[in-house]
């Protein structure tokens, strides 16, 4: 019975004919989403402000973004400045000292924030008034003071500090040099010279010239009408005075003519930081903006991009590898990247190359196509959710001088991208033969392969800082050796007999990091045994070696020492340096290398396990100032570096008593407040119980 209905229905029409539906084929793409975009106040001051006021009383709250819109300038010798003005705005008025700025917001329950363009502050609308008069205050009247300066250009140091071992951050530094050149805003680096050479009056300088009214864009989003708004911007910034700004331009940066190889020698690294880049010129809103994002994404813009599907899921040489494309009012950028094992940088680079041109040469299917507009609508119609979105939007409209209904039209004009669309826009963005290859990594243990990618078998070397150097330059002069190296470092240090004497140490250090007072002991007995305390308040860790096997125990819990830190420990004997081979460690002179502005020589101790660490001398002083290891745990490796200065004599030894402390993306600087020698440290403190 049930069979014979269906037939009837079929034959009625009133059901469709499944089979002839061509399930070969992909169902016709829809029209583009419909799409109400919230609508928008605006007004302008007579000094010039504009303001643009989006009206959303879902929840009682309001936010105030002011933007700053000035060309970047040079900072030159005091690169860095210009960051600097966004922390000292936060740091008092000429009618509220620091602590009144803070106490005043905390009360409000209120968020702001500040940088060199641009300040945010939210709170609820019962106190609208009250948050945007303290706003208008940093705007108008901030004061910077020395003493704040000092605090932030310590904290700035402290960053560079614990960026330079970081691959990815010296490949982001390194990145923009090649791409904008140092003469370029966006080329420009701060390094701990620059930091320390940055000027009160500079900072304010910056603020009195670029904070002008007549240059800026005001936005304001929530629980607020128009009416409210007006009343409130001319009453608290009616009287922010206008004025010249002066204007930058800048030669537009190219790409290379022919593809460049670039390395950053890590010596310890296990793992290569690859980045294919170049400039590009794509202003923002562009006509081939949009088509730009989806080819981009398409590539490398996500999880199930090219790039990604390739080296991770088919060859698996790397967690993730992605790539961006984006535009940029002055000049934008492409660049790909990925983080793989040395021994598959070579390949690694060669699909990376590989993917850029098959973009450029085979259309992509429709399958991609679909996906990629999916992906880009879903995220444009989530950002709408956000009210603050509209009022961004308000403000890149006038900005960037964009087409009055370039968002209303978003969704509209990325519907209508095409396959060909995307091919032509490939061919004209995606430059694979027109690229820097940036490999932050060993050099010893990939350049040679990396020559195959330029037309000159010739690689490019860089510091961290983004300098040019010839490595074959840098020569050791004729008969040093390691050995001689390390001897010299005895004899600088006090001599064999001295440090012989030392049968146990004891050394007492104090720092900070992350806002946390840090203090350290440590206990060492010859031959190799080492008890480590560290209190850091709320968190502690001991460390105890009794010369073949140890722990770390922290917050009650006990880890059992292993792998690459139980080895580094063995090696850590008293009597070590005066006589490697003892400890099955094998030294090595392998070059010279810039270390904090000065060329040092660089030892690699190689221990009996196969573990590499890399010591830096000075040649003056012949001091040990670096030392570099990498560090196996189960988060992965990591590099640690320490960095040791002032030098003082104990007992008629040298020490260091001040240290530098880098492990991944964490710095500590550790200053020794005390060290005492031979004052018989007991077997027992050293028991691995």
């Amino acid at each position: 019975m049930f069979k014979k209905i269906i037939s009837l229905l079929l034959i009625a029409g009133l059901i469709p004919v499944l089979a002839q539906v061509d399930r070969s084929r992909l169902p016709e793409p829809g029209p583009a989403p419909e799409i109400q975009l919230g609508e928008y106040e605006s007004f302008e001051l007579p000094n010039g402000l504009k303001v643009f006021v989006v009206e959303n009383h879902k929840l009682p709250k309001v936010t105030f973004y002011l933007q700053v819109d000035s060309d970047p300038a040079l900072q030159k010798e005091q690169t860095g400045y210009v960051e600097a003005v966004g922390e000292l705005l936060r740091t008092g008025t000429k009618n509220r000292t620091k602590d009144k700025l803070d106490e005043e917001i905390d009360f409000l329950g209120a968020s702001f924030s500040t940088s060199a363009d641009n300040i945010t502050a939210s709170a609820l609308s019962k106190y609208k008034d009250k948050i945007f008069e303290i706003m208008a205050d940093v705007i108008m009247n901030s004061e910077f003071k020395q003493e704040e300066l000092d605090k932030v250009k310590k904290q700035m140091i402290s960053s560079l500090a614990a960026s330079k071992d970081e691959p990815n951050a010296i490949a982001r530094r390194v990145r923009s040099v090649l791409m904008f050149g140092k003469d370029h805003p966006y080329g420009e680096l701060e390094t701990e010279e620059t930091v320390n050479a940055i000027s009160l009056d500079a900072c304010k300088n910056y603020y009195q010239t670029y904070f002008k009214p007549n240059i800026s864009y005001l936005a304001i989003v929530g629980d607020i009408s128009l009416e409210e708004a007006k009343q409130l911007v001319e009453k608290y910034l009616g009287g922010w005075q206008k004025g010249n700004v002066p204007e930058h331009k800048y030669n537009t940066p190219k790409p290379p003519l022919i593809m460049k190889v670039a390395m950053v020698d890590r010596a310890n690294s296990v793992q290569s930081v690859i980045s294919v880049c170049y400039p590009v010129e794509l202003p923002v809103g562009s006509e081939d903006a949009i088509k730009a994002s989806v080819a981009n994404l398409i590539l490398g813009g996500s999880a199930t991009g090219r790039l990604f599907m390739n080296l991770r899921e088919d060859k698996a040489y790397t967690y993730g590898a992605y790539s961006a494309l984006r535009p940029d009012p002055i000049v934008g950028t492409y660049f790909a990247f990925a983080q793989v094992r040395n021994s598959v940088t070579d390949s690694a680079v060669a699909e990376i190359l590989k993917e850029m041109k098959r973009i450029r040469s085979e259309k992509v299917s429709e399958d991609e196509l679909a996906k990629a507009k999916n992906y880009l609508t879903g995220n444009f119609i989530r950002d709408l959710e956000n009210p603050a979105t509209i009022a961004r939007f308000a403000v890149n409209t006038a900005r960037y001088n964009l087409p009055k209904d370039y968002y209303k039209n978003y969704l509209k004009n990325l519907a209508a991208v095409t396959i060909d669309d995307v091919y032509n826009t490939a061919k004209k963005y995606i430059k694979p033969n027109n690229a820097y290859i940036l490999v932050v990594g060993s050099a010893d243990e990939v350049a040679d392969k990396l020559t195959k990618f330029t037309v000159t078998n010739k690689i490019e070397y860089y510091d961290i800082n983004g300098n040019p150097y010839d490595p074959t330059m840098k020569k050791i002069p004729e008969g040093l050796t390691a050995e001689q190296v390390i001897r010299n470092y005895v004899e600088a240090v006090g001599g064999a007999d001295k440090l012989a004497a030392v049968k146990d140490r004891t050394v007492k250090m104090s720092g900070s990091m992350q806002g946390m007072n840090v203090n350290v002991t440590l206990y060492q007995k010859y031959p190799n045994k080492l008890y480590q305390e560290v209190d850091a308040g709320v968190f502690k860790q001991k460390t105890v070696f009794d010369g073949e096997k140890g722990y770390v125990e922290a917050m009650g819990q006990k880890q059992e020492l292993q792998g690459d830190q139980l080895e580094s420990l063995k090696n850590e004997a008293l009597d070590a340096v005066l006589d490697y081979s003892k400890y099955g460690i094998t030294p090595e002179l392998t070059g010279m290398e810039n270390i904090n502005g000065k060329d040092a020589y660089r030892v690699v101790l190689t221990s009996a396990g196969g573990k590499k660490t890399t010591q830096y001398y000075d040649p003056d002083t012949w001091l040990l100032i670096r030392s570099v290891s990498s560090i196996s745990t189960p988060q992965g490796s990591f590099t640690q570096t320490m960095d040791m200065s002032d030098y003082k004599e104990v007992d008629g030894v040298k020490y260091p008593f001040k240290y530098i402390q880098s492990f991944g993306p964490q710095s500590i600087e550790l200053n020794v407040n005390g060290i005492e020698i031979n004052t018989g440290l007991p077997d027992s403190l050293f028991e691995v119980k």
